[in-house]
């Protein structure tokens, strides 16, 4: 049985790899949907990231399709109580922004689509530096007394923002973050590291990244003169350019050919261990890209390694 970490002071305990919600509703149908769900719970998962914003950048869609998806699944299979859920807030295209008033209207039409009468972790989606902390963190607090939420976090907050944030929850005695969700991954280490994971690791915040396989590159499956037919492919791509990216990619290939593990499995497994990081972020489109997330789980990487891959990447 894989153990599972806990999640900063929330008193939460996840499996090493959330499970991304973006491409429920998106490139993943419903049935497909439950499929991926369905085989990420039986090995053991029980962290699940959405938005209520997924997937509002497709043509046809309003955002709110991914939470939707989520609820079906939970109804169906009646298992609400086994999973870590958590939504965000900000971005939906009918409940922009993070005023007092929106953070509320739009929590509790996440609580509908999702078919739940509580969100384990709700974060801040982006930072409106134009709404005071103190609005934020107020309405915040609402809802977690009013237990729909169960624990406050933030993503995509500058270090200021969250050092603000935190100051006046412990002033106030309000609900306070207790995890953040950074851009961070081996190609994209300067968002997070320094100010802002300094802050995080004395604060005891748990970091959950996303773009942990850096839109794919970090799976290894992009190779100069191949083409790769994914929505994200011109993102992923672009780290071929870099000397920091073929640098990247040559150390994964060693570490894991030598543990008989793929690619993508060795980069979340740096990620996981890194200082303050609970559980990578990742997202599969079918079952059979699960196992190479999965593996996380198993795979402990020598300090020699470790130290390889972030020399490399540096």
């Amino acid at each position: 049985m894989t153990s599972l970490r806990k999640l900063g002071s929330s008193g939460l305990e996840v499996f090493p790899l959330a499970l991304g919600g973006n491409v429920f509703g998106w490139t993943a149908d419903q049935d497909t949907s439950f499929a991926v769900l369905d085989a990420y719970t039986a090995a053991g998962g029980n962290f699940i990231d959405t938005a209520d914003s997924y997937s509002a950048w497709v043509d046809g869609n309003g955002g709110g399709e991914s939470e939707t998806v989520l609820g079906k699944w939970l109804a169906a299979r009646g298992n609400r109580d086994d999973v870590v859920l958590a939504t965000k807030v900000s971005q939906h295209p009918e409940y922009p922004g993070l005023s007092a008033a929106n953070i509320k209207a739009a929590a509790d039409a996440s609580l509908r689509r999702l078919g739940t009468d509580h969100i384990d972790l709700y974060y801040t989606h982006f930072d409106k530096p134009e709404v005071p902390v103190e609005e934020i963190i107020g309405a915040l607090d609402e809802l977690v007394r009013a237990g729909k939420v169960r624990h406050i976090a933030a993503s995509n907050i500058s270090a200021e923002r969250l050092a603000a944030s935190l100051e006046f929850s412990d002033r106030e005695g309000l609900a306070r973050y207790v995890a953040l969700q950074p851009h961070y991954n081996l190609v994209s280490r300067d968002t997070y590291e320094g100010e802002l994971s300094d802050l995080a690791e004395r604060s005891g915040l748990a970091a959950v990244p996303y773009y942990a396989l850096a839109a794919g590159f970090l799976t290894g499956k992009y190779r100069p003169g191949t083409a790769v037919d994914s929505p994200r492919a011109g993102g992923a791509a672009k780290h071929l350019e870099t000397g920091r990216g073929r640098r990247v990619l040559a150390a994964l290939d060693e570490i894991a050919e030598a543990h008989g593990v793929p690619v993508a499995t060795v980069a979340l497994a740096w990620l996981a261990g890194r200082p303050t990081v609970a559980a990578p972020i990742a997202s599969a489109r079918t079952v059979e890209q699960l196992p190479a997330l999965l593996g996380v789980a198993e795979l402990n990487l020598t300090e020699d390694e470790t130290e390889r891959l972030t020399r490399a990447s540096a």
